[in-house]
């Protein structure tokens, strides 16, 4: 492949015993190269888009972005029918069934097409209800909706992502992202409205999407080769039907509670509570990056050997802690001060919310990593079940500590409920349990440490 072979040049300057382990194993080079470009993508976009963020957040208040982050959560309720719950199945489905590809991914884009106008419709009708008479909220709530239409190009990225071609994506991206950069400096600089910044959110899917589509084109030539099958659309739905069911589940338990607070205690609490949010939350992007090159080769781990696979799978697992811990305590230890730092004094109330809600995250980590399993193992009932219960517990928690605790009570229903729905209620089903002992041995860093013994 030419990617690969691309790689050869980098590995020299790597030490001996990692540059030897590289050049024997093609698949291990297209893998951390793959991963290295979807870390250059989210780590530009992480350092400009968070500075870009601090700046609009600042500008906006805590009011206004309470109403614009309160219409984002909303919206994202929704999410899950908009994305069908087809991610990692077509990845799955392109590695197995690459004379497929053309019907796989023809299928899933009128597929996502019809959840993103489903999401959309269902959106702008619940907060009609919810909120009458607001038209602000209204707006701002269809203009983000909006977005879920366009996102049924992103079946060109899970096929990138399926040959292990992200460096295609995101060249694509890139140059959508940098113009609506650009374009929320310029409504900072000339004070535009709250609402500017909600076009400006949608124009990015906007553009990233055709993106997409113009970079699988440049590389593959068959858009036109693309076809709609009856049968690949009942295999796909079969398959997905309860991830959807378990995102819908899981946007409940990562956004109810900003919806919670606006309906109980109004725009200004839940611009407090989400800058805490963002911030916890702007690092969960380094799982997704690293699974989405790890999943092809665990679907091969797959049929290599369940000993195999099982190994590789804890490997991943003991990654995915260690690397939760890294983010984790530091915002944890110093969540005042960063607050102040970044947001001043009309968000200093944040920082208590912080130090809670960023515990959450060694839970969603791990919890990625399972997630990938049920898909491989094809367990996605599961994900319907442990996440139903999951949001079912944030939200009884969140209507018994909101009134008392506010912002800090919000922010302990969603840690509860993410150590329960990710975690711990893997040890009551029996095919689970070794996930569970597998999250366990990671998160007290059991495996780690044996092979650092036997190094000594």
């Amino acid at each position: 492949m030419p990617e690969a072979a691309t790689n050869q040049g980098w590995t020299k300057y790597l030490p001996a015993f990692l540059r030897g382990k590289l050049e024997k194993s093609q698949l291990l080079q297209r893998v951390i190269h793959n991963t290295g470009w979807l870390f250059f993508d989210k780590a530009l976009r992480m350092g400009v888009g968070f500075l870009i963020t601090v700046w609009v957040t600042r500008y906006l208040g805590p009011e206004r972005y309470g109403l614009l982050s309160y219409a984002s959560a909303f919206v994202g309720l929704f999410t899950a029918i908009a994305n069908i719950g087809l991610y990692g199945i077509v990845v799955r489905d392109v590695v197995r069934h690459p004379e497929s590809t053309d019907e796989i991914l023809g299928t899933a884009m009128l597929l996502k097409f019809c959840g993103g106008v489903l999401a959309l419709l269902l959106s702008m009708g619940a907060i009609l209800i919810l909120q009458p008479g607001q038209s602000l909220t209204h707006w701002l709530v269809g203009i983000t909706a909006a977005g879920f239409i366009f996102q049924s190009f992103e079946v060109f990225d899970f096929w990138f992502q399926s040959q292990l071609l992200s460096k295609r994506a995101i060249s694509a991206n890139l140059v959508g992202f940098v113009l609506i950069t650009i374009a929320k400096i310029v409504l900072i600089l000339i004070k535009a409205p709250l609402i500017a910044f909600a076009w400006a959110g949608t124009l990015e899917v906007l553009v990233g999407s055709f993106g997409l589509l113009v970079a699988y084109q440049m590389v593959t030539k068959r858009m036109s080769y693309l076809r709609i099958s009856l049968d690949w659309a009942k295999r796909l739905l079969r398959d997905s039907w309860p991830l959807i069911f378990a995102g819908l589940m899981l946007m409940i338990y990562n956004r109810i509670d900003q919806v919670m607070l606006g309906q109980m205690l109004g725009d200004r609490s839940v611009g407090i509570y989400s800058v805490a949010v963002k911030l916890s939350e702007f690092w969960y992007v380094f799982p997704a990056l690293i699974l989405n090159s790890i999943l092809p080769t665990i679907v091969e781990a797959k049929a290599a050997g369940e000993d195999f696979y099982y190994r590789r799978l804890q490997r991943v697992f003991d990654l995915m802690a260690m690397v939760s811990l890294g983010f984790v305590l530091p915002l944890f230890l110093f969540s005042d001060q960063i607050i102040r730092l970044l947001y001043g004094k009309a968000y200093l109330q944040a920082g208590g919310v912080l130090a809670i809600y960023v515990l959450s995250g060694v839970f969603v980590f791990i919890g990625h990593v399972r997630e990938y399993w049920v898909t491989v193992e094809n367990f996605t009932r599961y994900s319907l079940y442990s996440t139903g219960v999951g949001a079912g517990i944030n939200v009884v928690l969140n209507l018994i500590l909101i009134p008392r605790f506010g912002n800090i009570g919000a922010a302990w229903a969603t840690l509860i409920a993410l150590f329960t729905g990710s975690y711990f209620i893997n040890a009551w089903h029996p095919k689970t349990r070794s996930i569970f002992v597998m999250q366990t041995k990671a998160l007290l860093l059991i495996s780690p440490m044996r092979r650092l013994l036997k190094q000594q």
